[in-house]
């Protein structure tokens, strides 16, 4: 068989949303051979799209009725109601990939609301920018029924490598927010170093490669030093031979005390100091850092 005949046994595919991610999914659908029909509340977005071979549906309800398989990429879940809620007579029978941004909660409702109007649902994260969807280094998140993943495990996988987490609708959004959680405090902190170097004349062009560094080097510092703190979390054992929470509770202390005679904003710098300060309170100076997950655990 054929190139040209496998492309024409390609199931079809329906994108509602073309900011840069639903476009670059739909470009990744195209060049792989699927039918692709494409709905956005601004249709002018897909005239390029519609040039590369894809069809503008005039409705919601148009978009869906095209195809088995809908993929939503949409700023946030209450957007896919305000799309389809009155289009739900177009849902039975097909199947809703959800690949927005929202919370686990919202995740699981929209289950329940698809499953209401008989349809499939799976819930999706992409840990990658747009430019990075559809090639090697791009991977998605899903939770949802299993049997359903894995038959349309062939089409998503075009998208980036499918990490199937199980069968909570809301687990994929858990795990993308969990890993947002990293990426964004992350950000904030090289924001907040850029900015404390800044008052010491250290333009961000110079400091910034130093920061860099140390970000890239925390996965392969806790890798070697911590012997993977993943497994000692589990059991509850916070050894502290090489780090104490007194230790970094007073660097944490000494960040608060450099932003405030800098000026800065000290946000962040307090939120770290409150994770030491709580478990040096309960008694754990001597433990491992890790003991802080206790306080974020158990906040009150």
């Amino acid at each position: 068989m054929n190139a040209q005949n496998e492309h024409q046994k390609l199931g079809a595919v329906t994108v509602i949303g073309l900011g840069p991610m639903g476009r670059a999914m739909t470009r990744v659908l195209l060049a792989a051979g699927h039918p692709v029909t494409v709905w956005n509340r601004t249709p002018a977005r897909a005239t390029d799209l519609i040039a590369a071979g894809a069809t503008l549906a005039a409705t919601p309800a148009e978009a869906v009725e095209a195809s088995d398989l809908t993929v939503l990429s949409l700023t946030d879940y209450r957007a896919m109601h305000d799309i389809l809620d009155r289009s739900t007579s177009s849902l039975a029978g097909r199947t809703l990939v959800n690949l927005s941004s929202d919370t686990p909660d919202r995740s699981r409702a929209a289950a329940a609301w698809a499953a209401a109007h008989s349809a499939d649902f799976l819930t999706g994260g992409v840990m990658v920018p747009a430019p990075m969807v559809g090639t090697p280094a791009a991977h998605v998140y899903y939770s949802g029924d299993q049997q359903l993943m894995e038959r349309h495990t062939a089409t998503l996988a075009l998208l980036g490598a499918p990490k199937y987490l199980g069968t909570d609708p809301g687990l994929a959004q858990m795990m993308y927010q969990a890993q947002l959680t990293v990426f964004l405090t992350t950000l904030s902190a090289l924001m907040h170093a850029t900015a404390m170097l800044g008052t010491a004349g250290l333009k961000a062009a110079e400091a910034m490669p130093e920061l860099l560094a140390s970000a890239d080097a925390i996965g392969a510092i806790l890798r070697a030093n911590e012997q993977h703190p993943g497994a000692a979390l589990d059991a509850g054992e916070h050894p502290g031979d090489l780090s104490t929470v007194t230790m970094m509770g007073a660097t944490a202390d000494h960040i608060v005390e450099t932003t405030t005679a800098l000026g800065l904003d000290l946000a962040l710098p307090l939120a770290v100091q409150a994770h030491y300060r709580h478990a040096i309170a309960n008694g754990h100076g001597a433990d491992n850092w890790t003991r802080i997950i206790d306080g974020i655990r158990a906040p009150h």
